[in-house]
């Protein structure tokens, strides 16, 4: 692996839709994206068609996406589920924790960078959060530092 490939650690669930959505950029939205170029040339001068400029803007951005896939699968690392330790919070594991301030609970999978997403409640390894979790056992008490001041959670339950 060279220097510049960062290894990208992935659940099995996220190879899966790299590899799905992969497949769906190679054909059905190459040949999309091929349709509208074909058609958008069929108007004549592209000096001044927007449709044209349009879907090959379409075409560059599709094409790098493939790119940026392919590497990812690369250099990708798939958690081995049968590695966890029971009660360590670690890459694939969903954790359960208390705001120790306000007794409210709320549950985070715990997924590499390229798998986040906040809105559900799949956070970075790499995250100010993720990266205060990711070793710790079920009972301990974490303080997190973000930027509106510092959280203390405590971990209730690994999954």
């Amino acid at each position: 692996m060279a220097s510049t490939d960062k290894e990208v650690i992935l659940t099995l669930d996220g190879l899966n839709k790299l590899e799905k959505e992969l497949e769906q950029r190679k054909t059905v939205r190459r040949r999309e994206i091929a349709e509208r170029i074909r058609q958008a040339l069929e108007f004549g001068d592209i000096s001044e068609n927007s449709e044209y400029e349009d879907a090959k803007n379409e075409q560059g951005f599709n094409e790098g996406r493939i790119l940026d896939i392919e590497k990812m699968l690369r250099n990708a690392k798939v958690i081995d589920e049968q590695e966890v330790q029971a009660g360590v919070v670690r890459v694939g594991s969903k954790v359960t924790l208390e705001d120790v301030n306000n007794g409210e609970e709320v549950e985070y999978m715990i997924v590499g960078s390229s798998e986040a997403d906040p809105l559900q409640f799949r956070i970075s390894n790499e995250s100010p959060v993720g990266r205060s979790l990711v070793g710790q056992k079920v009972g301990s008490v974490v303080n997190i530092n973000v930027p509106m001041g510092t959280l203390q959670y405590k971990i209730k339950g690994v999954k």
